[in-house]
C-alpha cells in the first residue's frame, strides 16, 4: 500500500521536486480527482487514473508523457468509467459512444478546460448536430451523411462560412476521438470545406443607419426608464420600496464596440482592471483574445465618456458588463435582435460593429497595419478585406501608368 501524500498540481515543477522514499507513495492531482502520480523506491514514476476503490489503471511513465498529456488521458478514462465502461478493458471502439454521450461526457469536459472558447464550441456541436446525429454511434457518422446535412443547411440559406465552421468543429471532435483511440480513423478526414470568397463584401453602417441605430438606443433607454418609473409609482402607492434606477448595458456595449472594434466575447469578458481611465487605454489580454495576443486599444472621446458614465453605477462585479447575477454575460440575442428591428437595419449582426470600426479607420486613411494591430488580427491577410475602402491608394497606383 502506498503512503499518502498531500494533493498538489501535477506539473513539471512538482515532478522535479519528487524524491523516492523507502516505500511507494502517491501524489494526487488537485485539479482532476482520480489523477495521480505513483513514485517507487527505485525512482520510477508513473501516472495513474483511479475511478473507484481498487479500480485504477496505469496511464504511462513520467518522462514519456508530459503531465498535460497524462491528465488528458486520465480525463478520458474517468469519463469512460462514468459511462459505465471499464477503462481496464480493451478498446471497444466508438460503438461505446453515441455522438451526444461522447460530446457531453468525454470531449466536452476536455474542451472546456483546454480551449479558451470551449463552451462556445460545445454549444455549437450540440445545437448543430445533437438532433440529427446525436443518437448515432460514432462509427456510424460518415462523410456522406454530413455532406447531405451540409447541402440541406446551405439550401436553407445559411452562410457557407457558418456551415464550414460547424463541420470543422465536428471534424475536430472526431479527430480527438482518433487520438484517444476511440475511433480508428476520422470519417471526415477527406471532407473539405466549401470554398468561400476570402475577401467578401464588408457590412458596415451608412450614415443614415448609424443615426437610426443611435436613435433606437436612446429610445430603448427612454422606454426602460419610463417603465421603471411607472412601476415605482405603483410600488410607492402600496408603500413598497422602489426599484433602483434601471441600467441598460446594451447602449454602452454598442458604443464601445463601435469605437474600439472589440469582439462580442471580448466585451463579455472585459473587466474594470482592464481599463485605464486616466491613460484612456483598454487592454485585451491574450487569454481573452482570439489570436491569444495581448493588445492595447486607445479610447477615443466617446468611448472614454461612455465608460466613465457607465462606471458611476458599477456593482461589485469585476465585469464591466455583468449578467444579472454579477457573472460573465452569456448572450444578448434578444436585446440585440430588438434593437436591430427598431433601427430597421437589414442583415446586420453585432459582429458587424467590428467591421464598421475597421471600415471607418480605413476610410479615414489609417494604415492597414495599424488597423490590423487594433483589431488583433494575427496576419495582414485578414485585414486586407477592408483595403478596397481606401480607393485612393489603388487609384494612385494606376495613375502612374502614364501612356504616351
Amino acid at each position: 500500500m502506498a503512503d499518502s501524500h498531500p494533493r498538489a498540481v501535477v506539473a513539471a515543477q512538482l515532478i522535479k521536486r519528487l524524491e523516492p522514499k523507502a516505500k511507494p507513495y502517491e501524489v494526487r492531482d488537485s485539479r482532476l480527482t482520480g489523477f495521480l502520480i505513483r513514485v517507487q523506491p527505485s525512482g520510477y514514476m508513473s501516472y495513474v487514473a483511479e475511478w473507484g476503490r481498487g479500480k485504477r489503471k496505469s496511464i504511462g511513465r513520467v518522462g514519456v508523457l508530459t503531465p498535460a498529456q497524462a491528465r488528458d488521458k486520465a480525463r478520458g478514462m474517468l469519463a469512460d468509467a462514468t459511462l459505465g465502461n471499464d477503462p481496464r478493458d480493451e478498446m471497444k471502439g466508438g460503438g461505446a459512444y453515441t455522438l451526444n454521450s461522447y460530446v457531453t461526457n468525454r470531449y466536452g469536459p476536455w474542451l472546456i478546460v483546454e480551449r479558451k472558447t470551449g463552451e462556445d464550441i460545445l454549444a455549437r456541436l450540440k445545437a448543430c448536430f445533437g438532433k440529427d446525429f446525436g443518437k448515432k454511434n460514432l462509427p456510424d457518422i460518415n462523410a456522406w451523411i454530413v455532406e447531405k446535412w451540409r447541402s440541406k443547411r446551405l439550401q436553407a440559406g445559411l452562410a457557407t462560412t457558418t456551415v464550414n465552421r460547424d463541420i470543422g468543429a465536428l471534424k475536430s471532435a472526431l479527430q480527438k476521438a482518433v487520438k484517444w483511440k476511440i475511433l480508428k480513423s476520422n470519417p471526415l478526414a477527406e471532407l473539405t470545406p466549401k470554398k468561400v470568397d476570402s475577401r467578401p463584401t464588408v457590412r458596415y453602417l451608412s450614415s443614415g443607419e448609424e443615426t437610426r441605430l443611435r436613435d433606437a438606443l436612446d429610445a430603448r433607454n427612454a422606454k426602460l426608464q419610463r417603465h421603471r418609473e411607472s412601476n415605482n409609482r405603483r410600488r410607492a402607492e402600496r408603500g413598497i420600496e422602489p426599484f433602483a434606477t434601471v441600467r441598460d448595458n446594451l447602449k454602452p456595449m454598442v458604443l464601445l464596440a463601435m469605437n474600439t472594434g472589440l469582439r462580442r466575447g471580448e466585451l463579455f469578458s472585459l473587466k474594470w482592471p482592464d481599463i485605464d481611465i486616466g491613460r484612456a487605454m483598454l487592454t485585451i489580454h491574450g487569454y481573452q483574445a482570439k489570436s491569444e495576443h495581448t493588445r492595447h486599444i486607445p479610447l477615443n472621446a466617446e468611448a472614454l465618456e461612455t465608460l466613465k458614465e457607465w462606471k458611476k453605477g458599477r456593482t461589485d462585479s469585476p465585469y464591466v458588463f455583468p449578467s444579472k447575477d454579477g457573472k460573465r454575460l452569456g448572450h444578448i440575442r434578444r436585446s440585440w435582435g430588438g434593437l436591430v428591428k427598431d433601427a430597421k437595419l437589414k442583415d446586420f449582426r453585432f459582429h458587424d460593429l467590428r467591421h464598421d470600426f475597421a471600415s471607418r479607420l480605413v476610410m479615414a486613411e489609417v494604415p492597414l497595419n495599424t488597423v490590423r494591430e487594433l483589431l488583433g488580427h494575427s496576419d495582414i491577410e485578414t485585414t486586407l478585406r477592408y483595403a478596397h475602402l481606401a480607393p485612393e491608394h489603388t487609384a494612385a497606383a494606376v495613375a502612374k501608368l502614364v501612356r504616351r
